[in-house]
């Protein structure tokens, strides 16, 4: 199902009072991740989109809210050696969370695909193959009981120049900015173009997309955290009395009884 990018432009800013709104959704989010970790399900969320629409402000707000022992960060960047090795999937495999843990990917399996496409690795058939073994891929997950949640930051071209401008006015910042942020405006058109692939392959019922209207850093942190947060509460629900019994416990004891 296809996505209207032009949709999520509007970059309104936060109408409320954003600090208690934002303390507010982390304190549902961590209460929710203590039922995941409880009922030992897997969470993956994928943040996805240009550099300069947020994302690391996103993961690290959203990092502080949730026990840090049951969550792992992994910041995927194009690596072929790996995928030469086997199938190009392999090395996200590997990854995958164990029970009661989260997994946050800075760019995902679809960096890899969205790349290949702008550098004319691949036409847009391949690309089409390359979308329907990741739909597999999260349809596994999601049948293994794996919460899966994709958000995609989007953002107009002026104002992601302007938060790069900055950023590059930083020695500090410049040294984190990579060819892919600096050619960023000469090739959106394409960029663009391949999203929308993306979206109409691999918006299904079953991972769909949130696209995340990222030109008001407040409202945008406000969506990404609300969207966390009515997820891991529809996939993990309260535990109740009635269940407690029949869950496993965290760990069991280890007292020594008496001879």
């Amino acid at each position: 199902m296809s996505i209207e990018l032009t949709a999520y432009e509007r970059g309104a800013p936060f109408p409320g009072d954003l600090a208690a709104a934002l303390a507010a959704l982390q304190e549902r989010i961590a209460h929710a991740q203590r039922a995941q970790i409880v009922r030992r399900k897997r969470a993956i969320i994928v943040f996805e989109g240009l550099e300069g629409g947020g994302k690391a402000a996103a993961i690290k707000l959203l990092s502080g809210s949730l026990d840090p022992r049951f969550v792992t960060t992994q910041a995927v960047v194009p690596d072929r050696r790996q995928s030469d090795d086997g199938h190009w999937l392999a090395r996200f495999w590997r990854d995958l969370p164990a029970d009661r843990r989260t997994m946050l990917y800075f760019h995902s399996w679809y960096r890899r695909v969205l790349e290949d496409r702008l550098l004319d690795l691949v036409d847009r058939d391949g690309a089409e193959r390359a979308f329907d073994e990741i739909n597999e891929f999260e349809a596994q997950q999601r049948d293994h009981g794996t919460l899966i949640l994709k958000l995609f930051f989007h953002v107009t071209e002026m104002v992601r120049g302007e938060r790069l401008a900055i950023r590059d006015a930083d020695p500090t910042g410049r040294l984190l900015m990579g060819p892919a942020e600096l050619r960023g405006a000469e090739i959106r058109d394409e960029y663009d173009a391949a999203v929308g692939q993306m979206f109409a392959m691999t918006n299904t019922r079953w991972s769909p997309w949130t696209v995340v209207d990222a030109n008001d850093v407040g409202a945008a942190l406000v969506a990404v955290l609300s969207a966390v947060a009515d997820a891991m509460e529809k996939a993990f629900p309260d535990i109740g009395e009635d269940e407690e019994t029949s869950v496993i416990p965290l760990r069991r004891s280890t007292k020594l009884r008496p001879a």
